[in-house]
């Protein structure tokens, strides 16, 4: 039998470091202890901070064995882990809210409980964002029972930054709105293949959103107003990600990084109930308001 776990403290936690992951679950023990395991083993940025915080039915996810081990060994590599629980539920885009108010750091990172990262994930994030200036950086999950499953006619929707990402304002209806079919299934891994870059090489390209592993300069976040919409919205949501990093994209600019260390476990998802598209209501709030 273990001892008991430490959750820590929120005082003790938030502190001006480089870089925190952001980490929101729900009954998922299984899930969490995989990507916490991720986490653990990233090499390259000593002392980034982990958030979890829990909204499991029943026992907090992080309290299964197999995930409090991985907390124990992140701590023991040296990275501070805060776990919280936030009940009741108030939907996503508030539970991200939460989690981004935890933070100080310069950046955060909004991790799924359910991606694996490969060693030297983050650590290419953080180039990328410190050399592009912009937003957000972010890498789209590969569902590798999809590897087999080549879709050329999505790989047109791939387009590199020539130089730092600019600023756009991206609405459903257009080309740009399209290049998120490049991150569905194994396609963005079939990319990859083709671009046949050199060991350490990595490459910016345009995007709409990235679901699952996105790295935000905090501040640029927070002035784009953060998920602080969520009072906005039918707690019943889904595509708070989507509403966040278009403000973003419309103020600081953003982009994906190639190749990706994120892969999607395709576990069954705990939110059922998706009755309103978060970014449809902020968009056509936000629309509305400017003027004619």
């Amino acid at each position: 039998m273990s001892r008991p776990l430490d959750l820590g403290t929120a005082g003790r936690f938030r502190a001006e470091r480089l870089l925190d992951v952001l980490v929101p679950t729900r009954n998922r023990p299984a899930e969490l202890a995989v990507t916490l395991s991720g986490l653990a083993a990233q090499e390259g940025l000593p002392g980034f901070g982990v958030v979890v915080s829990d909204q499991s039915d029943g026992d907090a996810a992080y309290r299964h064995p197999a995930a409090a081990t991985m907390v124990r060994a992140l701590r023991h590599r040296g990275h501070p882990v805060l776990l919280t629980r936030r009940l009741p539920r108030r939907g996503l885009a508030e539970h991200r809210a939460y989690l981004l108010a935890a933070s100080a750091a310069r950046y955060v990172l909004c991790l799924d409980d359910d991606v694996w990262l490969e060693p030297g994930t983050l650590r290419r994030l953080v180039t990328a964002i410190e050399e592009l200036g912009c937003g957000f950086v972010g890498n789209a999950v590969h569902g590798l029972s999809y590897a087999d499953d080549v879709r050329p006619e999505t790989h047109r929707h791939y387009e590199e930054w020539t130089g730092p990402p600019a600023p756009e304002r991206i609405r459903p209806g257009t080309s740009q709105w399209e290049r998120a079919s490049i991150h569905s299934a194994a396609n963005l891994l079939h990319v990859t293949r083709q671009l046949d870059l050199p060991a350490g090489a990595w490459r910016a390209y345009k995007v709409s959103w990235i679901g699952g592993c996105v790295l935000y300069d905090r501040a640029k976040l927070v002035d784009s107003g953060g998920f602080d919409f969520w009072r906005r919205v039918h707690e019943k949501h889904q595509g708070e990600d989507v509403a966040a990093q278009l403000a973003v994209l419309a103020r600081f600019g953003g982009a994906g990084v190639l190749p990706s260390g994120a892969y999607h476990l395709e576990s069954p998802t705990t939110v059922t109930d998706r009755d309103v598209e978060a970014w449809e209501v902020v968009l056509a709030e936000d629309d509305a308001a400017q003027p004619a």
